[in-house]
């Protein structure tokens, strides 16, 4: 089985996945869009809230880095006179820091990542969707910046004009997120933000493609309930590229293929607009607060795309 994920959303999804199902039977395919270099480290805050998640380490409370951690780097950091927008703890830090460690010895993004998930007893796979650079920078009046400075260091205040992808018209997915997609029964699209976590798995050359002709069965869950994204800026990012903020607007955005598309109680009423983009539909709880509702929506998922 595989799973196209990004952030806090996909993690708790994944928690409820991995319960299901065995975890080493199961590969996500993680964005690598919000990676960028800070203080002279290469930062994916992507697949690092999915490597904790997974690991049983993530500090659930914040939503992000790891449980119990400190913050005395940071707080000498902020001593010395640079601006700390971006929270790193000192535990998180030796994650960047040996990943930027490996990948200066010449190690890629995808051996690193599955070097350090192995160390945290991460049996499930994870795979970076690239190798490559490539960044997502959200266009606002005041010109580009990168998605984690307009999520964090803005608060995602800014009306969104546009985003773009850099680097996107030469990074190249890695060969086994293909091979995954292809090769697997099922494949899960996580609640994950449409644009900025999804959209740049499936802008890379030949992942369109793959899911559209795969034999596998494809159901996504909607990270929209009730006009409003459960985690993030996705109503900001969606009204910025002109679609309404609505559970329909995302299966819109895969209606290429998706199979099955399981939407909250909330949104019952657009059950038949997602059925006439030849979707099928379940309803039920999305809302993951504890971990029973996380196996109950992996659970009431995966049995939706069994039918």
């Amino acid at each position: 089985m595989t799973c196209l994920a990004g952030g806090v959303g996909a993690a708790r999804f994944l928690q409820g996945v991995t319960k299901v199902i065995p975890p080493e039977d199961l590969t996500v395919i993680v964005n690598t869009g919000d990676d960028m270099n800070l203080y002279g480290l290469h930062i994916s805050p992507d697949i690092d809230i999915i490597t904790y998640t997974l690991a049983g380490i993530v500090d659930e409370e914040k939503g992000w880095g790891i449980r119990n951690d400190s913050f005395n780097f940071l707080e000498q950091l902020r001593r010395y006179g640079h601006n700390t927008w971006f929270n790193l703890g000192d535990h998180d830090l030796a994650t960047h820091i040996n990943r930027t460690i490996l990948l200066n010895s010449g190690h890629s993004l995808s051996e690193v990542t599955d070097i350090q998930r192995r160390v945290l007893g991460v049996k499930t796979e994870i795979l970076p969707m690239s190798d490559d650079r490539f960044e997502t920078h959200i266009r606002t009046e005041k010109g580009l910046i990168h998605f984690e400075e307009y999520l964090v260091k803005y608060g995602a205040s800014k009306p969104v004009l546009g985003v773009e992808f850099i680097g996107g018209e030469t990074a190249k997915p890695l060969k086994s997120v293909i091979d995954s997609i292809t090769e697997s029964e099922l494949v899960l699209v996580a609640p994950s933000n449409p644009i900025v976590s999804i959209g740049t798995i499936l802008s890379l050359e030949g992942v369109k493609e793959a899911l559209a002709t795969t034999d596998a069965r494809i159901g996504g869950v909607s990270p929209i309930i009730g006009g409003i994204p459960v985690k993030g800026p996705a109503d900001k990012l969606m009204e910025g590229l002109g679609y309404e903020v609505r559970a329909s607007s995302v299966a819109l955005i895969y209606k290429e293929f998706l199979d099955h598309f399981v939407i909250d109680e909330e949104d019952e009423e657009e059950a038949e607009v997602i059925k006439d983009l030849g979707i099928d539909v379940s309803i039920t709880n999305t809302i993951m607060k504890t971990i029973e509702d996380k196996v109950s929506l992996a659970e009431k998922t995966l049995e939706a795309l069994a039918r």
